[in-house]
């Protein structure tokens, strides 16, 4: 059964640095969501944002680019900038779980309120040709939240909306919902996706032979500790490249490169690696060793070091 994959958008991690990176060294993902972009009441864009989505930083990809916000003037603001540099549709982010973002109804937050999402909803319509789809959790407090929205996001002509199947004060910890996500499909008449906890092809398997009517899934943490992940989903396989290691390196070392560049100062690039091996020691033989490792180096000739030890130490357990 073929499937469409997606990448979720990750804040911090999956900007078009790693993007083309990750399209280049293992592929498999058909779609990239951009990190979201927000305003905070000023109707500017970051410098960042706008590195992220300029055309010549993703010719090779396919991004939709997102934005979070609950204010109907700064999407509004966001449709005009985005369409302005070509893109046609524009995601909502209504699943962001963090406490900052929840506490001032935004993300995840805003869930519960039905009314303020219609009012958005409707004025983004009736003013734009935007393309809309959404990224939702199923709720902040539980997962009865979303069951009040879907009926009205029925009536607009959303492209699609993916489920994150948890709750937003869960944050990442406990399972995955799967009841709840079912009683999404069973109650909405638009095309939905899967996101959550996709780590392994034996995972996938399972869940598309829960879900047989869902064929586009969205990949996020996942991804980033199993780089390889959408390609072996893709090819229906769970057997690893002989030079795993030797790819990954090339890949760790691209957008080393790339952010160190672009960050400045040794602090900055040595807390940027460390979010990813938070993720990418999770691939490795002994995951807490690994972290560790890149944890204890405090400067850049150390973290390097680390990272080349990490690599010859998991050679020598591959080939025992």
């Amino acid at each position: 059964m073929s499937c469409t994959l997606l990448s979720s958008p990750l804040q911090g991690f999956t900007d078009f640095k790693f993007r083309n990176a990750f399209k280049h060294y293992f592929g498999g993902i058909d779609t990239f969501y951009a990190p979201y972009i927000r305003l905070d009441g000023k109707l500017l864009i970051k410098s960042s944002y706008q590195r992220d989505l300029q055309p010549e930083n993703n010719n090779t990809l396919e991004v939709i680019p997102q934005v979070m916000t609950n204010d109907v003037d700064e999407f509004l603001f966001v449709v005009k900038y985005v369409e302005g540099l070509g893109y046609k549709e524009l995601n909502w982010n209504l699943g962001c779980p963090y406490p900052m973002v929840t506490k001032r109804g935004m993300g995840s937050g805003l869930i519960s309120d039905a009314e303020k999402i219609n009012s958005i909803l409707d004025r983004v319509h009736s003013e734009t040709d935007i393309i809309v789809s959404m990224k939702m959790r199923m709720g902040y407090e539980n997962s009865e939240e979303i069951l009040e929205v879907l009926p009205m996001l029925d009536t607009y002509p959303l492209k699609n909306i993916a489920i994150h199947a948890r709750i937003g004060k869960q944050l990442y910890k406990g399972g995955v919902d799967l009841n709840a996500f079912q009683r999404c499909l069973d109650q909405s008449s638009h095309k939905i996706y899967y996101n959550g906890d996709i780590t392994s092809v034996s995972v996938f398997r399972e869940m598309q032979e829960r879900f047989p009517m869902i064929d586009h899934w969205m990949i996020g943490r996942g991804l980033i500790a199993d780089p390889f992940l959408p390609q072996m989903i893709k090819n229906n396989s769970t057997v690893y490249p002989n030079n795993r290691l030797d790819i990954f390196s090339e890949f760790h070392d691209t957008i080393f490169t790339a952010y160190d560049l672009a960050l400045s100062g040794p602090t900055p690039i040595r807390m940027k690696m460390l979010g990813f091996w938070e993720y990418f020691s999770q691939s490795f033989s002994n995951p807490q060793k690994v972290y560790k490792k890149i944890k204890k180096a405090k400067d850049v000739a150390a973290y390097k070091a680390a990272v080349k030890e990490i690599l010859h130490m998991e050679r020598q357990l591959n080939r025992g």
